[in-house]
């Protein structure tokens, strides 16, 4: 029988506390610490995408994080391509992987997999890319819907990197991703074992946290590194509906910088919208991560 190999997986909503959960992990197991958060894996917004403080960076390596630039589309199918590999060298080296993040799409393509679909080739997915910096989403949109009605129906026009896997498998494969996603899923290698860790603090202690966290963040600069963001957009440095547009507080932000509102409103709205959001990764992770073969033991913290 083969030996099975742990994979660590800390997941939870935003503000619940799973760095620090993670960095001790890392220290009693010699890990490595691979990002699962959709926003964080973006450069651009370290300090407001509540990504790990030098400090931590200095305790325990890290990856993934930063790790693209904001006009590279990232879909699930995506992430596990860039994971797996890492998670393949890491644990041939005798080190423990622990992936941490509350983007619960990723984990769960991590996890339980996705559908057989064949390697697309990098022309294709640069001319992917390329044609929907040109054209834009709305009418990228309508140009899937047109081959495509079938998945187009699934996503919102600015699903940016939902529409570009639409249309690379398409071009790839000449098969709809609806056709592939009917197919088993290819679930990860039959030796990883997951043990997961779900932190889910009381709803009074976590929005609490959310609404000190956003505090910490303006007085820690912010509002700078979102001016430069938003720069970066006008320039046409940053495309257009990335998205690290909807980052927690950045649509905020930029509100109060173009004047629709003031700072304490701004403040307001975005620890509100960050207290919904937490509200939902722990909805999503309470119903979605179940016991399944691969997966050893699920634990739930505080």
């Amino acid at each position: 029988m083969t030996e099975k190999q742990t994979i660590y997986v800390i997941g939870g909503p935003t503000a619940s506390g799973k760095s620090a959960h993670a960095l001790k992990l890392a220290d009693e197991t010699s890990g490595v610490i691979i990002n699962a958060d959709s926003m964080q894996i973006y450069d651009g917004l370290h300090l407001l995408t509540a990504q790990p403080p030098l400090e931590d960076l200095k305790q325990a390596p890290h990856r993934l994080y930063s790790a693209l630039h904001p006009n590279t589309p990232c879909s699930a199918g995506n992430y596990r391509e860039m994971v797996e590999p890492m998670i393949h060298e890491l644990l041939s080296k005798g080190q423990t992987p622990i992936i941490v993040g509350g983007s619960g799409l990723y984990i769960r393509a991590l996890i339980s997999g996705l559908s057989p679909i064949d390697d697309i080739p990098p022309a294709i997915r640069n001319a992917a890319n390329s044609m929907q910096k040109e054209l834009g989403n709305p009418a990228f949109y309508e140009e899937l819907k047109k081959r495509d009605p079938i998945m187009a129906a699934r996503f919102h026009p600015y699903h940016t990197a939902r529409l570009i896997r639409a249309w690379e498998v398409l071009e790839a494969t000449g098969k709809s991703l609806a056709q592939w996603q009917e197919q088993p899923l290819i679930g990860p290698p039959d030796d990883w074992e997951f043990d997961i860790k779900l932190i889910i603090p009381p709803r009074d202690i976590l929005y609490k946290r959310c609404n000190d966290r956003f505090i910490w963040m303006m007085d820690n600069g912010a509002l700078d590194e979102v001016s430069a963001f938003h720069e970066g957009l006008k320039s046409g440095a940053i495309d257009a509906g990335v998205p690290l547009t909807e980052a927690l507080g950045v649509p905020e932000l930029i509100n109060y910088i173009n004047g629709v509102y003031g700072l304490d409103e701004a403040i307001m709205r975005a620890q509100g919208q960050t207290r919904r959001y937490a509200k939902r990764q722990t909805t999503w992770f309470n119903n979605q991560i179940k016991p399944q073969k691969n997966i050893a033991k699920i634990e739930i913290l505080s």
